[in-house]
């Protein structure tokens, strides 16, 4: 068992906040109980002398405590103090150090001020702001070419976040859980942070404070939160390198926030969302990798590695019925990345102490991931299996619930299909190893290809060209093409013509009713026009008189795209929004059970990005068990792509 990343605990934050303790305002305390793990092994056994805190040898006071079956610092590797451990220094932009008798207070301050400062984390830098501020959120915004995607913050405490987020007494456990994750709430209705923090969203991502130098950052100022995002180029690795953040950082920060401790081991924060009343894991990182998934499955005669696709990486280690997901990696599309990927990879192949027999990846031949899978499966001389990705989606939901099969509703933007067009909203049925197609959504052409999920007025009109008026709705909005006018007559050429491969995609469909709707005309992130209409559909209502169309194997998606535009003057944005989900749920669930049925399957489950939506997994859920099935949901592993690897080791285990 690695053990994960551990926040700090109340008995060291109690010493961090009492004078009378030698460890008072210690940024580095911690014990037995709390402090980093992963982000600071190099080898096993988790002994000191295989970490980075092997720098730092313990003084008489903490090698008594270290020694001592008694004290609470028992064989705590990390165990520090301000004589013998890490230090904190506080420098300008050029890596120059700062006098100050405070250095991490100071920080804080010049934060509050309007100052942009990289804190040095467990796992990594992050980017620190007001969130009171527009000016510097402005500047955050343009050097990490970040137009409109939200940023997780840091609230001072969880009574803080209760002043400008809902939060539930599940989240509340969220939040205060040994891991700390960004939890996604809610806004208030007393939110008074800046609307350039989570821009048309109607949720903020809320983490609190995790380690004793985050503590103390809030110490002499009154804001309610920071925005704390990692320090990183876009689809490039968060820093980790004191010199690397001074230089990659110049003309970014205004200051650094640096401590001496080596970084082992990037880590990014976790991000969770509650979804039907329990966690649902966007991102499972800082916290909660390496820890393993019980999966039941597996041995170590075959122990088998999954690499995932190419949006929001991991890699899985199954072996003897346990799943070891490293910590999230990001969108393999850089040099970076893959580099990131690869030692990651290794470094979790060193920490379990296995040699993989078997290495799994995406169908999808021309993802990093598919070449790196090559790459390993020549070193090691170990078969290689591609995994289709809906099959995979499917398999990790499988593996959680230790079932023989399963019917699997699995929605998501994109993965490629066994006959080479972008699947995306499937009912699949599998037994693991061997899976099959039931049902889809009704297939649109993709025209430009990966312009029509940047621009989803694309797929709007892929599916409406033909509808009375609509060409010159369209024309109306040609100003939301790069090019105008002259594209848009194109897109509607293509459109007639048919052009662009064919998808089933849940995701597209759900972005062409942003587009509708003017919620969002251009994607700036993964998934934002979906993740707006997701917010506008709050207090909505079915307004639509329109009942799942299903011919044969097929969900018809035009009808309800067309009823959409006729009621774009008579109904209220927020009723069609919602109307859009609940259309998309019926008809899943109805498929679903139908497909359940006749097959004699007693098992139901939802996986893949689109399983996030609370509107649609709140509708497939009751009307599933309206007919006696109990909706299955992702428990540890991501719904999205961070949990693709498992699906891939899984399958392969079992070929």
């Amino acid at each position: 068992m690695i053990p994960a990343d551990i926040s700090i605990c109340p008995e060291c934050e109690r010493e961090l906040r009492d004078p009378s303790d030698r460890r008072f305002r210690y940024f580095f305390i911690t014990c037995t109980n709390c402090g980093p793990r992963f982000t600071i092994i190099e080898s096993t056994p988790y002994d000191r002398e295989n970490t980075t805190m092997r720098f730092f040898p313990p003084c008489r006071g903490c090698l008594g405590e270290y020694r001592d079956p008694l004290d609470r610092r028992f064989h705590a590797q990390t165990v520090a103090c301000p004589e013998c451990g890490p230090s904190v220094r506080l420098v300008d932009s050029d890596g120059r150090p700062l006098r100050s008798d405070k250095p991490i207070e100071e920080a804080g301050k010049l934060v509050s001020e309007g100052s942009i400062v990289a804190v040095k984390g467990n796992g990594g830098y992050h980017l620190a702001a007001s969130t009171l501020m527009d000016e510097p959120l402005e500047r955050l915004r343009s050097a990490k070419e970040r137009r409109r995607k939200p940023f997780a913050i840091m609230a001072r405490s969880l009574e803080a976040a209760k002043g400008f987020a809902e939060v539930s007494k599940p989240e509340e456990r969220l939040l205060l859980s040994p891991a700390h994750p960004i939890l996604l709430l809610r806004k208030g209705l007393n939110y008074h942070l800046s609307d350039l923090i989570a821009p048309g969203l109607d949720t903020v991502g809320v983490m609190l404070p995790y380690t004793g130098l985050h503590l103390l950052l809030f110490d002499e100022v009154d804001d309610p939160a920071f925005v704390m995002t990692s320090a990183n180029k876009p689809s490039e690795p968060i820093i980790k390198e004191d010199d690397v953040a001074i230089r990659a950082l110049r003309g970014v920060v205004d200051y650094l926030l640096i401590h001496d401790r080596l970084i082992a081991h990037r880590c990014d924060d976790s991000v969770v969302k509650l979804v039907q009343g329990q966690a649902s894991y966007i991102r499972r990182s800082r916290g909660y990798a390496p820890k393993p998934i019980m999966v039941g499955i597996g041995s170590t005669d075959n122990p088998t590695l999954g690499l995932g696709a190419e949006l929001n990486v991991t890699s899985c280690i199954l072996a003897d019925g346990k799943a070891f997901l490293s910590q999230h990696i990001g969108d393999v599309e850089t040099l970076e990345t893959v580099r990131f990927l690869e030692e990651a990879t290794r470094h979790l192949l060193d920490l379990v102490r296995c040699k993989p027999e078997r290495v799994a990846c995406d169908l999808h031949p021309r993802f990093n991931t598919s070449r790196l899978a090559e790459k390993l499966s020549e070193e090691f001389s170990i078969p290689l299996y591609r995994v289709q990705h809906h099959h995979a989606h499917a398999a990790k939901l499988l593996a959680e619930h230790r079932l023989d099969e399963m019917v699997c509703i699995v929605c998501d933007g994109f993965g490629y299909g066994l006959d080479g067009k972008a699947w995306g909203g499937e009912v699949l049925y599998s037994n693991g190893p061997e899976f099959e197609r039931l049902a889809h959504l009704e297939e649109h052409p993709l025209i430009g290809g990966d312009l029509a999920a940047l621009y989803p007025l694309r797929m709007a009109a892929a599916v409406l060209y033909d509808v009375p008026g609509f060409q010159e709705w369209l024309h109306e909005r040609a100003g939301s093409f790069p090019h105008g006018e002259p594209e848009a007559t194109l897109i509607l050429k293509e459109a007639e013509r048919g052009r662009g491969v064919p998808t089933s995609s849940c995701g597209r469909i759900l972005d062409a009713v942003a587009a509708l709707l003017d919620v969002a005309h251009e994607r700036t992130y993964e998934g934002e026009p979906a993740l707006k209409l997701e917010a506008a559909a709050n207090q909505g209502r079915y307004v639509l008189n329109l009942e799942p169309v299903i011919e044969g194997e097929r969900l018809l998606t035009k009808p309800l795209m067309e009823s959409i535009y006729e009621s774009l003057r008579g109904e209220r944005a927020r009723d069609l929004a919602y109307s859009a989900h609940i259309y998309l749920a019926r008809g899943l669930a109805l498929q679903a059970v139908q497909e359940a049925e006749r097959l004699q399957v007693r098992h139901i489950g939802f996986t893949g990005g689109v399983a996030y939506n609370r509107w649609i997994t709140r509708e497939i859920s009751q009307i599933l068990k309206g007919h006696g099935y109990e909706l299955l949901l992702q428990k540890e592993a991501p719904c999205g792509d961070g949990g693709i690897s498992l699906g891939q080791a899984y399958v392969a285990s079992q070929l």
